[in-house]
């Protein structure tokens, strides 16, 4: 169904969704883009067009996200985080979390289906500068684009099973993740710990 609406609207259609995927709200659009690449690969559109709409759009609704956040969110999330089962601990561990790790944060999460939707507008509530958002955003939103495009180009006869692999892929990148948030968090306890040592004056013989 979802492919005959792309045939008949096409690029807006394709667009649309993913700029407000991309702003937080729940929709498929990454599978949009995966039917979108297919069509494309049917001659029904052009592909770079496709890459070109995607890759503008996920940008785009990853920086109406941002400012949501940097404006609002705090207030939206304090008032009504308890019907989303967050509660100020879980707020102020995010926060920090975007303060330390924000920047891989953005980029890959435009991989994972949750953190599509989250990623940008916790940047804004964590206030991540803007400018170090948009580099990270970009990048993402360019790669993303023409992954997923590629691949629904060329295997886009099997749609089902490619969706899949994308989610399992999603999940082995957010693995990825915890284990570099994990080694770089272990490496900077280290180096605190040696210089809190190396600091310690010799006692006084």
């Amino acid at each position: 169904m979802l492919q005959q609406f792309i045939a008949m609207y096409g690029l807006p259609l394709v667009g649309g969704l993913i700029f407000f995927e991309s702003a937080g709200l729940p929709l498929p659009g990454e599978t949009t883009l995966l039917l979108a690449a297919a069509a494309a690969a049917q001659g029904l559109l052009p592909i770079w067009a496709v890459v070109l709409v995607a890759a503008l759009a996920a940008i785009a609704g990853d920086s109406l996200g941002y400012g949501v956040g940097s404006r609002y969110g705090l207030s939206l999330l304090t008032r009504y985080g308890r019907w989303l089962r967050i509660s100020p601990a879980h707020l102020t561990q995010a926060q920090a979390f975007m303060q330390r790790h924000g920047p891989p944060t953005v980029f890959f999460g435009r991989f994972l289906p949750l953190l599509r939707l989250l990623a940008a507008f916790l940047a804004g509530v964590s206030h991540m500068p803007y400018r170090r958002f948009f580099r990270y955003n970009a990048l993402g939103g360019v790669v993303w684009a023409s992954a997923v495009s590629a691949l629904g180009y060329l295997f886009g006869q099997n749609l089902p099973l490619l969706e899949r692999g994308l989610r399992q892929a999603g999940w082995g990148t957010a693995g990825l993740m915890l284990v570099a948030v994990g080694v770089r968090s272990g490496w900077q306890r280290w180096r605190r710990r040696r210089a809190a040592r190396s600091e310690v004056p010799p006692c006084a013989s």
